[in-house]
């Protein structure tokens, strides 16, 4: 077994830790990860089950948008508590809540014979989404050498696109015929999958130090990392020994003012650029473009899903050698243009302009795969001081899921008023707008430690 080195750059104010990662610690990022799957799954699967349960519950337009959106206000109020739980309780036992929720929601979704007990599973499964959206990248970060961050943190955004995926696959084959609960219910094989996880992964190292449980989380480093565990246990403590920890008043402090900005600003763009108004109606957009049948558009939603997890793949292997900024930039300005080129395969009706259409819309999804879909959650899990990191992820990620529900909730009575075309280019603006934040405010963070990017704000 080859034994890692320690790198002492004298140019810097702290030591750069190059040492590698066990097997123990890959197998503990994927058991968190797989909050990221049901995550996808539970939001995603609404795209196929609305199709078929409308007629059931006699549904009308502005109903299909409130039980599409009722998840997610379960995710925002779950994403306002994630913080506090993940560093009161630990991270490990918020996600054994998140798991817990998710059991209690998918029974109630798969078991409803009315629309109130539908939502109530629907609330009930937001409330893991959010929780889970905040604490699966937050337990993986605290777990992952500074070189590999990038890949590890966004194996939680690859499982967010294959549950997607997934979902899409399952509205597919039951769609023929018509087994909404069957859709939802699929959803306890991979909750399973992170339950029996639970068992086998440790608490975060960081987060034990936090509480002066100094011995344990020794112990931890000694079977995540081959060499030098007591160097990160000083620099975990150095880290933690500063005037930004344990309150949300420090939040709001002025050296805290422009990472919290750019982890918001992250935070929100993710959402108002469209991704999840795509996502979540996908059969009703493809049906918009003139793919008439129910069997088509859900076949044209499982590509897009395909799409997803392929550019995603590939946003795994480029963030930590090109930099996160660099994937923001190129993705942006992919889905600037092609949601201008979306807009105007809608005002023409021709045939070709519908396949115009979903082209446009697979490469929107690639764009947003390769940058804004993974590496904002990276980045709002690594730039933020140990002792409030929980609550500021918890910040942002409750504002991104609050955006999330705004556009989920009025994007079809929006595109009945002003018509798809003009919605896309509001999206393309947005997107515009969000470049220039990027361009603006965003720094790069690739291969810095964790204490080398709080460095950098106090000197900026």
């Amino acid at each position: 077994m080859k034994r890692s080195s320690l790198a002492v750059d004298d140019s810097r104010e702290n030591m750069i830790r190059k040492f590698k990662f066990t097997n123990y610690a890959l197998f503990s990022s994927l058991v968190a990860s797989m909050s990221g799957l049901l995550f996808g799954y539970n939001t995603a699967v609404i795209s196929g089950a609305l199709l078929f349960m409308t007629p059931d519950f006699d549904l009308t337009l502005f109903q299909e948008g409130v039980v599409a959106s009722t998840i997610l206000i379960g995710a925002l109020i779950g994403a306002a508590m994630a913080g506090f739980l993940a560093d009161q309780l630990g991270r490990k036992k918020t996600l054994s809540i998140t798991a817990i929720l998710y059991f209690i929601g998918i029974f109630f979704m798969t078991d409803a014979g009315t629309l109130g007990i539908l939502l109530f599973g629907r609330l009930i499964a937001g409330f893991g989404v959010g929780i889970g959206s905040v604490t699966a990248p937050l337990y993986i970060a605290e777990m992952a050498p500074s070189e590999k961050r990038g890949r590890y943190v966004s194996l939680n955004q690859l499982m967010i696109t294959i549950g997607v995926l997934l979902a899409f696959i399952v509205c597919f084959l039951y769609s023929e015929k018509q087994e909404w609960r069957e859709m939802f219910a699929f959803g306890f094989l991979p909750l399973a999958l992170l339950l029996l996880g639970l068992f086998f992964i440790p608490e975060t190292p960081s987060w034990l130090i936090s509480q002066g449980k100094k011995e344990k989380a020794e112990t931890i480093l000694h079977y995540l990392r081959i060499a030098h565990p007591n160097q990160h246990l000083v620099e975990v403590e150095k880290a933690e020994d500063t005037p930004e920890s344990k309150n949300w008043h420090a939040l709001f402090k002025p050296e805290m003012r422009k990472p919290l900005i750019v982890g918001i600003g992250l935070s929100l763009f993710q959402q108002i650029t469209g991704i999840n108004a795509i996502t979540y109606f996908s059969s009703q957009i493809f049906q918009m473009a003139g793919f008439k049948s129910v069997e088509m558009a859900t076949f044209a939603s499982l590509l897009l899903g395909v799409v997803n997890v392929s550019m995603t793949i590939i946003a795994l292997w480029l963030m930590d050698k090109l930099g996160r900024r660099v994937l923001l930039i190129a993705g942006l300005v992919g889905m600037i243009i092609t949601l201008g080129f979306l807009g105007f395969s809608f005002m023409d009706p021709t045939r070709d302009a519908g396949i115009l259409a979903a082209l446009m819309v697979f490469c929107y999804v690639g764009s947003f795969a390769v940058s804004l879909g993974p590496i904002v959650w990276l980045m709002i899990s690594e730039i933020y001081p140990l002792g409030i990191r929980g609550r500021a992820i918890g910040l942002a990620t409750f504002l991104n899921w609050s955006a999330n529900y705004i556009v989920s909730l009025f994007f079809l009575s929006v595109v009945q008023a002003i018509g798809p075309a003009i919605a896309f280019w509001i999206f393309m603006l947005i997107s515009l707008i969000g470049l220039r934040f990027v361009w603006k405010m965003v720094p790069e963070t690739k291969g810095k430690t964790l204490e080398e990017i709080q460095l950098a704000w106090k000197k900026t």
